[in-house]
Protein backbone atom coordinates (compact mmCIF):
# COMPACT_ATOMS: atom_id res chain seq x y z
CA UNK A 1 0.00 0.00 0.00
CA UNK A 2 1.10 3.18 -0.61
CA UNK A 3 -0.12 6.21 1.85
CA UNK A 4 -0.35 10.06 2.19
CA UNK A 5 -0.32 11.33 5.49
CA UNK A 6 -0.99 14.39 7.79
CA UNK A 7 0.60 14.97 10.66
CA UNK A 8 0.04 17.93 12.91
CA UNK A 9 2.74 18.81 15.47
CA UNK A 10 2.16 18.36 19.27
CA UNK A 11 4.05 21.58 20.20
CA UNK A 12 2.55 24.15 17.63
CA UNK A 13 -0.78 22.74 16.36
CA UNK A 14 -0.40 24.83 13.65
CA UNK A 15 2.50 23.50 12.11
CA UNK A 16 1.97 20.89 9.78
CA UNK A 17 3.31 18.25 7.64
CA UNK A 18 1.83 16.45 4.24
CA UNK A 19 3.74 13.38 2.82
CA UNK A 20 3.69 10.20 0.90
CA UNK A 21 5.29 7.36 2.48
CA UNK A 22 4.61 3.07 2.28
CA UNK A 23 5.18 3.02 6.01
CA UNK A 24 2.85 4.89 7.62
CA UNK A 25 4.38 3.80 11.58
CA UNK A 26 7.61 4.18 10.67
CA UNK A 27 7.51 7.55 8.67
CA UNK A 28 5.93 8.86 12.01
CA UNK A 29 8.56 7.28 13.70
CA UNK A 30 10.91 9.12 11.77
CA UNK A 31 9.72 12.60 12.00
CA UNK A 32 9.32 11.70 15.94
CA UNK A 33 13.00 10.65 16.01
CA UNK A 34 14.25 14.27 14.45
CA UNK A 35 15.48 12.11 11.09
CA UNK A 36 13.96 14.97 8.90
CA UNK A 37 15.89 18.78 8.68
CA UNK A 38 12.46 20.15 7.89
CA UNK A 39 10.17 18.80 10.61
CA UNK A 40 12.54 18.29 13.44
CA UNK A 41 12.19 21.50 15.17
CA UNK A 42 7.95 21.11 15.53
CA UNK A 43 8.68 17.27 17.09
CA UNK A 44 6.68 15.69 18.70
CA UNK A 45 3.93 14.74 15.51
CA UNK A 46 0.77 12.85 15.55
CA UNK A 47 -0.92 11.41 12.67
CA UNK A 48 -4.32 13.91 11.64
CA UNK A 49 -5.37 11.25 9.07
CA UNK A 50 -3.96 9.72 6.27
CA UNK A 51 -5.28 8.16 3.01
CA UNK A 52 -4.18 4.13 1.56
CA UNK A 53 -3.89 3.63 -2.15
CA UNK A 54 -2.98 0.79 -3.90
CA UNK A 55 -1.46 2.56 -6.94
CA UNK A 56 2.07 4.81 -5.89
CA UNK A 57 0.62 7.09 -8.65
CA UNK A 58 -2.30 8.10 -7.45
CA UNK A 59 -0.88 8.40 -4.03
CA UNK A 60 2.06 10.92 -5.44
CA UNK A 61 -1.05 12.63 -7.71
CA UNK A 62 -3.15 13.20 -4.42
CA UNK A 63 -0.01 14.38 -2.22
CA UNK A 64 1.45 16.20 -4.54
CA UNK A 65 -3.02 17.94 -5.00
CA UNK A 66 -2.74 18.60 -1.22
CA UNK A 67 0.27 20.54 -1.87
CA UNK A 68 -0.86 22.98 -4.04
CA UNK A 69 -2.38 25.99 -3.57
CA UNK A 70 -6.14 23.96 -4.50
CA UNK A 71 -5.25 21.11 -2.33
CA UNK A 72 -4.35 23.30 0.66
CA UNK A 73 -7.64 25.30 0.53
CA UNK A 74 -9.55 21.65 0.39
CA UNK A 75 -7.29 20.33 3.31
CA UNK A 76 -7.92 23.12 5.48
CA UNK A 77 -11.34 23.01 4.93
CA UNK A 78 -12.24 19.43 5.05
CA UNK A 79 -8.95 17.31 6.32
CA UNK A 80 -7.52 18.97 9.17
CA UNK A 81 -8.93 19.18 12.52
CA UNK A 82 -10.83 22.79 13.72
CA UNK A 83 -8.13 24.45 15.26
Amino acid sequence: MFYVCMLISIADPEQRYTGFTTDLKQRLRSHNKGDSVHTRKYKPWKLASYFAFDDEQRAREFEYYLKSGSGRAFANKRLWPPQ
